[in-house]
């Protein structure tokens, strides 16, 4: 055993690269809260030094990425020249989402997801609105409810803080629309990981949209009854999702009937909850799969958070 890594095996230790940022910041705050893992920090002037970077790599058990695209690739091929020495990952970037050799970080997959998360050393943290479609949409493809090819829509909301650094600026600024839909030339670079990991064969068409506030989210999927096989009421679509998720810590079914046909997209901030609603009209055979996150919760930290602990041995 190396020096590296006798001390690895001392104490769980995380490195998070680029935690300056807005993810980095809210994932470093929860971890700050569990005494079985300790935060290894880099100086402020060597944040972008990759020597430094590499030694501290060599240190510690597991490195978050919380970096842009291109970043994240260079850093996972300056983590992986370690060689035996080299840390467990996890990438909130986009870049592995869908890469071979990478584990999907929604741990609410399937029954099956906790443990390739635990066994895994690279997972890719998973994107905040596929998050809400995928949570949706994979329970009711598993159980037959909803064909892959279906023609599926998402539609969602976020608070600007998903949005990335110019972004954040534009809004804390006033120079920003108080609601915007985007992603309009429909490429968005959700849409590989919510097609793969939704389980579908055809591409949905996904609209996303950001309010002016700083965080929360819904994901809604509308979906006329009478097109699915066997033509489910929403009480057979609520059941699938019940059953799927009815051990998950996270994940609940709410009843849709309480909110009176109306869902605040801020009521989960703070949290890492994420809560499912099946809102339907039985006269019109139509319905509506909605999903309310905190972006900044389950939709990135959260979930980083999650997978971390499960990689660690720690849940």
């Amino acid at each position: 055993m190396t020096g590296s890594q006798a001390l690895k095996a001392a104490t769980p230790s995380v490195f998070i690269d680029g935690e300056a940022g807005t993810t980095g910041l809210e994932i470093r705050e929860r971890l700050a809260s569990l005494d079985s893992v300790r935060v290894a920090s880099i100086d402020a002037a060597a944040r972008k030094d990759p020597a430094a970077r590499k030694a501290l790599m060599a240190k510690v058990d597991l490195v978050v990425l919380c970096l842009p695209d291109d970043a994240a690739r260079e850093a996972v091929a300056l983590a992986c020249s370690l060689g035996d020495d080299a840390p467990r990952i996890v990438d909130a970037s986009t870049a592995h989402r869908v890469a071979d050799g990478w584990v999907y970080g929604f741990a609410e997959l399937d029954a099956q997801q906790p443990d390739a998360i635990r066994n895994a050393r690279h997972v890719a943290n998973p994107g905040c609105y596929p998050t809400g479609a995928i949570a949706l949409v994979r329970p009711l493809v598993d159980a037959g409810l909803l064909p892959r090819d279906y023609p599926l829509t998402v539609n969602a909301v976020s608070g600007y803080s998903g949005g990335g650094k110019s972004m954040i600026e534009a809004y804390d600024k006033g120079a920003a629309p108080a609601f915007e839909l985007y992603g309009l030339g429909l490429e968005h670079k959700h849409i590989p990981e919510l097609t793969t990991f939704g389980g579908l064969t055809r591409r949905p068409i996904f609209v996303p949209s950001v309010g002016n506030f700083r965080q929360g989210m819904l994901v809604s999927v509308p979906l006329h009854l009478d097109t699915l096989p066997g033509k489910p009421s929403a009480a057979d679509l609520e059941a699938a999702l019940v059953k799927h998720y009815a051990n998950a810590a996270l994940v609940s079914v709410q009843p849709a009937a309480a909110h009176k046909g109306r869902l605040d997209a801020l009521a989960l901030n703070g949290t890492d909850k994420l809560e499912l609603f099946v809102f339907a009209n039985e006269a019109e055979r139509q319905a509506v799969l909605v999903a309310r996150l905190d972006n900044l919760g389950k939709g990135a930290a959260g979930a980083a958070v999650q997978n971390i602990q499960l990689m660690l041995g720690l849940i």
